[in-house]
């Protein structure tokens, strides 16, 4: 019994990879969403507001900056992980209900990028668009600045695959996940916060985990 419990603990994380990796495949390829619903083997459950969502690589990902600032900037894949990064482990916290504890994620601070960009004095929002095509996400400068908000490159220890909102994606740490959008390629400074997609319908626009949206969910740790 022993040795049947500790070849199952060798033998899950394995095993949970390759469930997580077959219903992000099965996601990508479904045009109901209804896929999305079920959860993987990590605990995440796949989100998409289109019916399919184009593919970036190394080659031809890329990721701007502009709006009020003093010097626009477009960055590569490789742009981006030759800057220095910052490891964050939080619970992720979705507005549903459901939440995966202490999962890594690790990139670039957002406040690195606009402080490279320059931001002018007239701004105090920023504003993300995706490579979806459909959704976006706003943060207010303060928000934004924060060292728990990173432009994330990694999760859990692997770069960001395609359903984890790869190869690149927001984490706004402290907030309910549908702040941290996937497929990032726009960052936009702006002097007011423009509601996203969720805000557009219904959701708070400062996402504090268990101060918003009705909910009392435990702050993540």
């Amino acid at each position: 019994m022993l040795g049947l419990g500790a070849l199952g603990v060798a033998a899950a994380p394995g095993l949970q990879r390759g469930l997580e990796s077959f219903l992000a495949g099965a996601a990508d390829k479904d045009p109901t969403g209804l896929t999305g619903l079920l959860p993987n083997g990590g605990g995440f459950r796949y989100y998409s507001v289109t019916s399919s969502v184009p593919r970036r690589d190394a080659a031809t990902y890329r990721l701007t900056v502009d709006g009020l600032v003093d010097r626009p900037a477009t960055y590569t894949l490789a742009g981006l992980k030759a800057l220095p990064q910052t490891r964050v482990v939080r619970d992720v916290q979705c507005v549903t209900g459901w939440r995966v504890p202490h999962t890594p994620f690790e990139g670039v601070r957002l406040s690195r990028l606009l402080d490279a960009a320059g931001v002018r004095p007239t701004a105090g929002a920023v504003r993300f668009t995706c490579f979806d095509g459909a959704y976006s996400e706003s943060l207010t400068l303060d928000q934004a600045r924060r060292a728990d908000v990173l432009v994330a490159l990694r999760m859990r220890d692997e770069d960001l695959g395609r359903a984890h909102g790869g190869p690149v994606r927001l984490y706004a740490a402290p907030m309910y996940f549908y702040k941290s959008a996937k497929w990032l390629s726009g960052i936009t400074v702006t002097e007011d916060v423009e509601p996203g997609y969720w805000e557009r319908r219904g959701y708070d626009t400062d996402a504090w985990v268990g101060r918003s949206n009705g909910r009392d969910d435990d702050p993540t740790s």
